[in-house]
């Protein structure tokens, strides 16, 4: 089963552009991927699945590294330095850390499940119109938040925020749940104005979303030379591209 050129550009730009959006891009990729003919939950369309999301971590990666680095040297001091971890961005970097351990374990335990039973456009497409119901609540909480004044900052936040938000992100496992969709909408609920909230959802894309690209590659490195590497390369690169574009 190869994969065409124009079906890799259509995927790319359909992964760029709803990576980091708050909608599902494992929903629209599997939508789209049916819409082209091809078989959803086949172990290598699965994988590439994954695969073409590696991209666009790595465009994250750039458009923020300057912070990056600011987050990890600030951990990296505060490990042996009291004064150092009284810094906002040591616990900001322990959120980041702490909230991504949830999904990483739960993706681990229901791999199986994931790529298999849950591939089904039935699971997309409710997933899609229920997880939106929770977007709306989060719209509503974040307004009333707001009119009271307690909408809280970046510099407020905590690793329990992290913690609680990470644990949200478990949710969008499920074809059709947005990973960025449901980190926003918890720092939503929880307080966070919309750069914090959005901000936060970016960094913790980075260590799901580089495991699993990861790990998909090594366990399906076999399924996917009947994919074609031009194609497969072509669709990279039009996601880093439309990633890099969107985040923008």
């Amino acid at each position: 089963m190869e994969l065409s050129y124009l079906s890799a550009v259509v995927l790319g730009v359909v992964e760029g552009l709803t990576e980091f959006l708050p909608v599902s891009s494992t929903g629209h990729l599997t939508i789209a991927e049916k819409l082209l003919g091809l078989q959803v939950d086949a172990p290598a369309v699965t994988a590439y699945t994954a695969i073409i999301q590696v991209p666009a971590i790595l465009s994250t990666f750039i458009y923020f590294r300057s912070k990056i680095w600011r987050l990890l040297t600030a951990w990296v001091r505060g490990l042996t330095n009291a004064q150092a971890r009284t810094q906002h961005d040591y616990t900001l970097a322990w959120a980041v850390i702490v909230g991504s351990i949830p999904v990483g374990l739960v993706g681990f335990a229901l791999k199986d499940v994931i790529s298999g039973a849950l591939r089904s456009l039935w699971v997309v497409a409710f997933a899609l119109v229920l997880w939106s119901a929770v977007m709306w609540y989060a719209e509503r909480r974040h307004t009333e938040l707001a009119e009271r004044g307690v909408v809280r900052d970046e510099g407020d936040l905590t690793i329990k925020d992290g913690l609680v938000i990470g644990l949200w992100q478990c949710v969008s496992l499920i074809p059709g749940v947005s990973r960025s969709g449901t980190t926003i909408s918890a720092g939503l609920v929880r307080g966070l104005d919309r750069v914090s909230a959005t901000e936060l959802s970016f960094f913790l894309a980075i260590p799901a979303l580089t495991a699993a690209g990861v790990f998909e590659t090594y366990h399906s490195r076999h399924d996917l030379g009947g994919l074609g590497l031009g194609p497969m390369v072509v669709g990279c690169v039009i996601s880093f591209v439309v990633a890099y574009a969107s985040i923008a």
